[in-house]
């Protein structure tokens, strides 16, 4: 049987869809249908229930798929091994969040060791998590970071970390309504300050409403800069309230710069998750990185 048609199935499968299979392949969508249609042909059987969004594979192609994507994912691996001796570096293409990727993952990867001929080169996007995830699974991307995790068998993600998110303003406005701990269960008081977010739907203002008031906030904001780092600086300034991952506003806080506003039992969460195609782990310089990310957020307070 040709390895090329198998590694088209395989691909296929995960991806659901002929078209994106093709995109991940370099093969132009009538190519990829030729060649499952070949297979079939030597096969005798159907693998694939042609649908109108994408395909679903049929009990015979899941049994396919389920002995031959491991051969496969093992001789991706035996020839990505082999270039290990090439002492040009790999180039990992990374997607994530701004302000995370920036903060947490690329100070990580930069520190990853290249003393081994395995150097890494870094290409970086920054998007949402809808955006990072579809362009992983286009396969412009080698790591996606979400904090969405993937549905479907094309992708496959890990729990990175999980974010602390903190109510925060400066002191000035802590003066104006009393100590944090006066304000502990007063979501009205809080209401009172204005309102610095990312979006007009106040996503992180309304996350934490919901979970710590289980109430919606009734303010709008009065600044709104689609970056977190910005929010900290307008906060920092005076200029309202925020909610805010604890790792970015940890130095604002231990300077006084900025204080919290409330103090919950269960403070409210958010994890992240660190995304591959399903098999590209075969890859050297992907697993490198992916490894590495993991053992690094482990560190992560």
């Amino acid at each position: 049987m040709d390895l090329a048609l198998l590694r088209t199935f395989v691909t296929v499968h995960r991806a659901g869809s002929f078209t994106r299979a093709a995109a991940l392949l370099g093969l132009s969508q009538p190519a990829v249908t030729s060649q499952i249609r070949t297979l079939e042909r030597q096969l005798g059987r159907p693998l694939f229930l042609r649908q109108a969004r994408g395909v679903t594979p049929t009990t015979i192609g899941d049994e396919l798929a389920h002995k031959a994507a491991p051969h496969l994912d093992a001789l991706v691996e035996i020839a990505g091994t082999g270039l290990d001796d090439d002492p040009s570096p790999r180039t990992l293409h990374l997607a994530g969040p701004p302000e995370f990727t920036a903060e947490r993952a690329l100070p990580a990867l930069t520190e990853l060791p290249g003393d081994d001929g395995g150097g890494l080169a870094l290409r970086v996007s920054f998007g949402t998590a809808e955006e990072a995830l579809e362009g992983l699974a286009a396969g412009r991307h080698d790591l996606a970071i979400s904090t969405t995790r993937p549905r479907g068998a094309l992708l496959t993600a890990t729990p990175l970390c999980d974010e602390e998110h903190v109510l925060v303003a400066s002191p000035r406005w802590t003066d104006r309504i009393g100590t944090p701990q006066a304000q502990r269960t007063e979501a009205a008081a809080l209401e009172k300050l204005p309102v610095v977010e990312v979006h007009e739907s106040l996503p992180f203002v309304s996350r934490y409403w919901a979970s710590v008031f289980d109430a919606r906030p009734t303010a709008s904001g009065t600044v709104i800069v689609p970056d977190l780092r910005a929010v900290l600086t307008c906060v920092v300034a005076g200029a309202g309230l925020a909610v805010l991952p604890r790792y970015l506003c940890a130095h604002a806080l231990r300077r006084g710069e900025i204080t919290r506003l409330h103090s919950p039992a269960v403070p409210p969460l958010r994890t992240y998750f660190l995304a591959v195609r399903t098999g590209t782990l075969a890859m050297p310089h992907v697993a490198r990185a992916h490894e590495w990310l993991l053992q690094a957020a482990s560190h992560w307070g």
